[in-house]
């Protein structure tokens, strides 16, 4: 359950950040009200994921992945360019994900 409550906190972080250029810096009052509860709900939910995993683990569970999504989207929804070095590092970072979950010890 833990997995879920933390992969919940990624989706609602990725989701606040999509939401800032969107916010048009804060002036437009729906997106930011909407992206200050997605970061809040992520951080919620970071609380009971690290109720039975190691803070080191979540953490770099959430920043790894949040990465790669947020990139992904960027690439999808704003049309931003990638290089394949930035590919390349964004796989590494997957891949790192998923070594650390893979020896993670549960508490």
């Amino acid at each position: 359950m833990q997995y879920v409550y933390l992969l919940t906190a990624v989706a609602l972080e990725v989701s606040g950040t999509m939401l800032l250029p969107v916010s048009q810096n804060f002036t437009r009052p729906v997106p930011t009200l909407t992206l200050i509860g997605c970061y809040a709900a992520s951080f919620y939910s970071l609380t009971f994921a690290l109720n039975t995993l190691p803070i080191a683990v979540v953490y770099a569970t959430w920043s790894g992945l949040g990465i790669f999504l947020i990139t992904l989207f960027g690439y999808l929804i704003f049309e931003q360019a990638l290089e394949w070095r930035a590919i390349v590092g964004l796989l590494m970072i997957v891949v790192g994900v998923a070594l650390v979950n893979g020896f993670a010890p549960n508490k």
